[in-house]
């Protein structure tokens, strides 16, 4: 059993990730939040104040701010406590007794069984933290708490920038003459498409574009407003932002 600290957005797509693979029930102060919850994802619910953890896998959703208010609230000692929470590191997290701890940077996509988790932490809790999170997508094992920072930056974060990527993509299309419809199913496609190609990226971009061709000419344009700089140092602010929290 996984007890879900948290009840916010990731912790609901991580639960719709899990649904039907892990049993889990769901912890928190706001009762009416945790009975929508229960109902949502057919699992137990329980109260935060004095929910005692011994012996117990956690999985911590929470904001980052709440980690000292939530460790103040809880009882007993955890066997294995996972924080999502970014910015928190492993020392920060004994906050809360557990027996081994781990940190994972999961992403939205896990409602779709599709998030690319970054873990680390004790290696003895290794095995039980990979098993949750490939239920839900891609786990991959990282080396400290500062390649989680990292990761963070590209997985967590990720989804935001792409996300803008793929609407100026469709606004693209409205503008040079596609129905919106048309041009939101023709980027869904091209991101669907990208995702399956199992090759380097510069291999992608040198196979498409072709001696004084049409994406010789969109690549100039994109060049030539740095995007390659921006992407980067959006990655980098991100990075140092989650250094701060």
């Amino acid at each position: 059993m996984i007890y879900i600290i948290g009840y916010g957005s990731m912790a609901k797509a991580i639960a719709g990730g899990l649904k039907n693979k892990k049993e889990f029930a769901v912890v928190g102060r706001d009762e009416k939040k945790l009975k929508e919850f229960s109902q949502e994802f057919n699992c137990k619910y329980y109260l935060l104040d004095g929910f005692d953890i011994s012996g117990k896998i956690i999985l911590l959703t929470v904001k980052p701010y709440a980690l000292q208010e939530v460790s103040m609230r809880l009882k007993g000692e955890a066997d294995v406590l996972i924080s999502i929470l970014a910015g928190k590191s492993l020392l920060e997290l004994e906050r809360i007794k557990a027996k081994a701890y781990i940190r994972a940077m999961p992403n939205v996509a896990a409602k779709y069984n599709a998030s690319t988790t970054a873990i680390t932490g004790d290696i003895e809790a290794k095995d039980i933290a990979m098993e949750i999170f490939s239920a839900i997508g891609t786990a991959i094992w990282m080396e400290n708490d500062d390649e989680i920072d990292m990761a963070t930056a590209i997985i967590g974060s990720g989804p935001a920038f792409l996300a803008l990527i793929a609407e100026a993509f469709s606004d693209g299309g409205v503008y040079i003459g596609l129905k919106r419809d048309k041009a939101i199913e023709l980027t869904k496609g091209l991101f669907k498409s990208f995702a399956a190609i199992d090759d380097n990226y510069s291999s992608i971009k040198d196979s498409v574009m072709s001696p004084k061709g049409t994406t010789a000419e969109g690549v100039y344009a994109l060049e030539e407003e740095g995007i390659r700089g921006k992407i980067i140092k959006a990655v980098k602010k991100t990075y140092e932002k989650s250094k701060k929290i």
